[in-house]
C-alpha cells in the first residue's frame, strides 16, 4: 500500500517508516470508530457544499458504515503496510467504490483528522470515566452511612490524635471523589469543542461548513481559530492528565490507608481471603496485593502531568510529530486507571470492619481533645483546662469513659456526616457534563 502522501519518484526506507509509526497503529485502534464517525459527518458536509454528489455520498456511507459494524464488531484491523488509521480507512473505501474514496480528504489533512479522532475518543472516554467514578463515590457514601457509628482513632504526623468514624473516612474519599469530577468535567469541556476543519492549522480555500459538522459528531462547540484547533492538540490530553493525576492520587492515598489499617498493629479493617494473597515461606500471610498494586499504579500515573509537560513545553505553533507520543503516554493510563477504580470497588464491597477498635489501652489518650472541651464547656478557659488534661496524662492520672456519647454536632462532623450535601455537591458535578 502506497501512502498518502508518497509521490512516484519517492522511495521510502523502512528505517525511518519503523521509527516514525512507532507503536501508532496499535493506539490508532481505539480511534478507528472515531476516525469512521468523523469521515461520515466530513463527507457529509462536503456533499451539502459540492464537492461531494449524493451518489457518491451514498457509496461512501454505505462503506464506511461497513466498516464500523467491522470496529464495534471487532474485525478490524490496521494493515502493517498503513501508516494509520486514517490511510487505512482511506485506503479500504478506495479499493471497495473506486475514485469516490479518494475523494473523502478534500478540505481535510491528517492533522485536523487525529485531532477529531482523539477529541471524540477522549470525550467518550471521560464520559465513561465519569460514570465509573460516581459508581465508587455512591459506594463510598453507601459504607459512610452503613458504618457511621463505627468509632476508630485519627491521627496526625502518623500519631494517635482524635476520635474519628468510618463514617467520615469512607466520606471524606467521597468528597475527594467530587474534586476529581470537577477536573474531569474541565477536561470534558476541553474536549467537547471541534477541530475538524482546521485542516493542517491554517483552514482551507474550500466553503467548509464547520458548524454543521460540529452539530453532526456532537460537539457543543468549536475550536475557532484554525491555528488554536491544532494547538489543542496535546493541550486537549495533558487536560485531562491533571484529571486522571488528582483521581490517582485519591485512589493511591485510600490504597494506602487501607495497606495501614489491614496491618496487625492497627488491625482496623481485614478482607477475605480470596481477596489477599500469600506468601511462598510464611504461612500465615495475607498480604495486601490489590492495594499495593492501586497505589503503584496510581502513583504512576500522577507523573503523566509532567511527562507530557516535557513533551508539549517549548513546541512553537503549527502541527510536530512530538504530539503522536501523547497517545502512548495517555492511552494506556485510562486503561489502567478504570482497573484501578474497578479494584477498588472490589475491595470495599467485601471490606470487614473491626468493633472495639477503641477499648485498647493504647487509645486512651485518643480523648484528651474531648476531655478539655468538656472542661470548656463547665466554664473553665480553654488553657486552663488544656494545661489540666495535660498535667493528668504527664502524671499518668488520666481517664476518659468514651462510651458516653461524643457530642460533635457542626457540618463534616464525627454526629453529622454531612453526606446528603456533598451527594449534591456531586451532581451538581455530573449535571455539567
Amino acid at each position: 500500500m502506497s501512502k498518502i502522501w508518497q509521490k512516484d519518484s519517492t522511495k521510502i526506507s523502512t528505517l525511518i517508516e519503523t521509527f516514525t509509526v512507532g507503536r501508532d497503529r496499535d493506539f490508532d485502534l481505539l480511534l478507528a470508530r472515531y476516525d469512521v464517525l468523523g469521515s461520515l459527518a466530513h463527507t457529509e458536509m462536503l456533499a451539502s457544499v459540492g464537492l461531494l454528489d449524493k451518489e457518491e455520498m451514498g457509496r461512501i456511507h454505505k462503506e464506511l458504515n461497513s466498516i464500523l459494524t467491522d470496529i464495534d464488531q471487532g474485525r478490524f484491523t490496521i494493515s502493517e503496510d498503513a501508516e494509520d488509521i486514517h490511510s487505512q480507512i482511506e485506503f479500504m473505501l478506495t479499493e471497495r467504490i473506486g475514485d469516490a474514496g479518494k475523494k473523502i480528504h478534500s478540505g481535510r489533512s491528517r492533522n485536523d483528522q487525529v485531532a477529531v479522532d482523539i477529541k471524540l475518543f477522549l470525550k467518550a472516554e471521560t464520559e465513561s470515566l465519569r460514570d465509573e467514578i460516581n459508581s465508587l463515590f455512591e459506594l463510598l457514601i453507601a459504607k459512610s452511612e452503613e458504618f457511621r457509628d463505627k468509632l476508630l482513632p485519627g491521627y496526625t504526623h502518623l500519631q494517635i490524635a482524635m476520635p474519628s468514624s468510618f463514617g467520615l473516612w469512607f466520606g471524606a474519599y467521597a468528597e475527594s471523589l467530587v474534586d476529581d469530577m470537577e477536573l474531569l468535567s474541565a477536561a470534558h469541556h476541553i474536549a467537547d469543542k471541534n477541530p475538524l476543519g482546521s485542516g493542517a492549522g491554517y483552514g482551507s480555500s474550500f466553503p467548509l461548513n464547520r458548524e454543521q459538522t460540529t452539530q453532526l459528531l456532537g460537539f457543543s462547540t468549536l475550536n475557532f481559530n484554525s491555528v488554536y484547533a491544532q494547538m489543542s492538540r496535546g493541550r486537549t490530553e495533558k487536560a485531562l492528565s491533571f484529571a486522571l493525576a488528582s483521581l490517582a492520587s485519591t485512589l493511591s492515598r485510600l490504597a494506602m490507608d487501607a495497606t495501614l489499617y489491614m496491618n496487625q498493629n492497627f488491625g482496623f479493617i481485614s478482607f477475605p481471603a480470596e481477596l489477599t494473597t500469600g506468601s511462598s515461606i510464611m504461612p500465615h500471610k495475607k498480604n495486601p496485593d490489590v492495594f499495593e498494586l492501586i497505589r503503584a499504579h496510581c502513583n504512576r500515573i500522577q507523573s503523566i502531568p509532567n511527562e507530557l509537560a516535557l513533551l508539549l513545553n517549548n513546541l512553537p505553533s503549527g502541527y510536530h510529530r512530538d504530539l503522536q507520543l501523547t497517545k502512548e503516554i495517555l492511552f494506556p493510563a485510562l486503561v489502567q486507571i478504570k482497573a484501578c477504580l474497578e479494584m477498588t470497588a472490589l475491595m470495599l464491597n467485601h471490606i470487614v470492619i473491626q468493633g472495639n477498635i477503641l477499648d485498647d489501652e493504647k487509645y486512651k489518650y485518643l480523648f484528651s481533645v474531648e476531655a478539655v472541651n468538656e472542661l470548656v464547656n463547665k466554664g473553665m478557659p480553654f488553657r486552663e483546662a488544656y494545661q489540666l488534661i495535660g498535667n493528668q496524662i504527664e502524671q499518668g492520672k488520666f481517664k476518659f469513659d468514651y462510651t458516653r456519647q461524643l457530642h460533635h454536632t457542626h457540618t463534616g462532623s464525627l454526629g453529622n456526616l454531612a453526606n446528603a450535601q456533598i451527594k449534591e455537591e456531586m451532581l451538581r458535578v455530573i449535571n455539567r457534563f
